[in-house]
């Protein structure tokens, strides 16, 4: 006898009450239908002639992008399944800067391929191990496919680089400008140290007004005029070879009675007090001046008896100078910021070929140029709306990204879907070799990697069918292995000979992190949601804290 009358069970309660619990097949199936409806988002701005995605925040912010990232990360998406897919997207966007959409259509794809096949009852573990299979097969598949060019001929080299930009660009809203900035892309990336490539010594300033034409490439550090005071205008705005001097140090009369109390027996005393305080600043604007110095740059304030002393001296100053570009100004003409004037020697000083200040649009720039100590540049974007140049700022953030990794690893392979059709035609011709349940998977495998080239069609109103049938059949030609979707033709073509060229790590990045979504997804089986943990005001354990307000200082405990 168990002890409990007709036999019943009793109930054991682990979970707190309320708790969300759902496991099982079905739960696996509403996270690959998360999956793939978050891919629905961006699914239709992939390509030439992909759609842009208007988005209103809370804030009502507008921005208008078809950059898969930016679009996800404004989602703000909020099923935790679909997180993954987000985060391989930005994932994507940090490593590479390009292929965002693709890797999202593609894990959401994989998804979709085995979603029957779960309904059926086969184990998720196998379709994972058939994914990581079929994965490795591909990646090295595209690294023995990849051309390498080496840089033995800059010029041959540089229009690689160009080729890169391009088709990085040729999908963003700027498609049809991408020959004049192609060129600036790789003028800008090969500015940099060619060891560290650092793409944050590349700036961006949007200017608001004229055209995309009227982007500059400046050949140093430029940022806006900060906020002067009388006097300014009087400085020269023009120098030559000068010494440059970085602080951060506020230079001007502080209120002390803000900061400070000062008792005072006689009246003659609180004219000694300010006359301190004069003799304090002046003190600091003398040492600067004896540096030698003919620019002055702070984080923090020059107030205007500064600037009338400075522009007495014929020296330029700027005060509250934004950390990214003071940094920058630095990292360019060297030296280093000061926190003291004391003891500040030429090794503490930068230079610059020239320094001007400049008019731009509706703006005055200052213009740092010929800077010695590192390689920089700035880009100056000009447009008309707002949302527009900040879609111009990520689009030649994705395509600077591609033009660093195309120098770092020097091996490029064709896009619009050449690529993928070659390593679907692969990856099923071996799946025939193999038995078992990984033949399906790695099959599946091979079918979703034609995602890339039907969403291609779609997006440009071609007819998908008959494109991909045309496809399958050239890439079993020993000659067809670069045949993809010709965007001009409305049909396919040799897209290596055509320059649709992107670096090979594009695609085995994008291919190892979808597939590494895909398996994260097919290993969760239970999804355990604490409702009452979310709601506000509930500590550790759901327990009130009490008898915490009468200990304050001086109550006994």
């Amino acid at each position: 006898m168990n002890g409990f009358p007709g036999g019943a069970q009793p109930q054991i309660i682990i979970l707190r009450e309320g708790t969300d619990t759902s496991q099982g097949k079905g739960q696996l199936l509403s996270n690959i239908n998360a999956c793939i409806a978050v891919a629905d988002c961006v699914r239709s701005t992939l390509g030439p002639r992909g759609m842009d995605k208007l988005i209103v925040d809370s804030q009502g912010s507008v921005t208008i992008s078809n950059d898969g990232a930016t679009i996800l990360r404004l989602l703000d998406i909020v099923h935790p399944a679909g997180k993954a897919i987000v985060d391989i997207s930005r994932a994507q966007d940090a490593e590479v800067g390009d292929g965002t959409t693709s890797v999202t259509l593609l894990a959401s794809e994989l998804l979709r391929e085995v979603k029957q096949s779960i309904e059926e009852g086969v184990s998720p573990q196998i379709i994972a191990k058939g994914f990581r299979k079929a994965s490795l097969l591909a990646v090295n598949k595209v690294k023995e496919m990849a051309i390498t060019i080496e840089r033995r001929n800059e010029g041959e080299f540089r229009d690689l680089l160009e080729k890169c930009a391009a088709t990085a660009m040729s999908s963003k809203l700027i498609h049809s400008h991408k020959d004049f900035f192609k060129k600036m892309v790789v003028d800008a990336v090969l500015h940099l140290d060619q060891e560290e490539l650092n793409e944050k010594m590349i700036g961006m300033k949007k200017i608001p007004g004229g055209g995309l034409q009227d982007t500059l490439f400046v050949d140093g550090v430029a940022f806006k005029k900060t906020f002067s005071y009388a006097g300014f205008e009087q400085q020269p705005k023009s120098f030559k070879n000068p010494k440059i001097l970085c602080l951060n140090v506020e230079l001007e009369l502080k209120a002390e009675k803000d900061n400070a109390e000062v008792r005072i027996d006689a009246v003659q005393d609180y004219q000694s007090i300010v006359d301190a305080e004069w003799s304090i600043i002046y003190d600091k604007l003398e040492k600067i001046v004896k540096t030698g110095a003919k620019i002055v740059l702070s984080r923090l304030p020059i107030g205007d008896l500064a600037t009338q002393y400075f522009a007495d001296r014929d020296i330029f100053c700027a005060g509250r100078v934004p950390n990214e570009d003071i940094s920058r100004v630095v990292e360019a003409v060297g030296g280093s910021v000061q926190s003291s004037v004391n003891d500040i020697g030429p090794t503490h000083l930068g230079t610059c070929n020239v320094f001007e200040e400049k008019q731009i649009g509706g703006e005055r720039y200052n213009l740092f140029q010929g800077c010695p100590s590192a390689k920089t540049c700035t880009l100056l974007l000009r447009g008309g709306a707002e949302q527009f140049i900040a879609e111009v700022e990520r689009s030649l953030h994705d395509a600077i990204m591609i033009v660093r990794r195309a120098i770092k690893n020097k091996s490029v392979v064709a896009g619009g879907g050449a690529t993928e059709m070659e390593l679907s035609k692969y990856l099923r011709d071996y799946s025939k070799t193999v038995e078992g349940k990984q033949q399906i998977v790695i099959g599946a495998f091979a079918k979703a990697l034609e995602v890339i080239p039907r969403q291609l069609c779609n997006n440009a109103g071609f007819d998908a069918t008959d494109i991909l049938n045309q496809l399958r059949q050239k890439h079993t030609q020993k000659d067809g292995k670069w045949y993809g979707v010709d965007m001009l033709t409305e049909s396919i073509g040799d897209n290596f000979e055509k320059f649709v060229w992107e670096p090979a790590l594009v695609k085995t990045n994008a291919i190892s992190s979808a597939t590494e979504a895909a398996c994260l997804i097919l290993s969760v089986d239970e999804t355990v949601k604490n409702v009452q943990s979310e709601q506000p005001g509930q500590g550790m354990g759901g327990a009130p804290m009490r008898g915490r307000s009468r200990r304050g200082r001086g109550v006994r405990r």
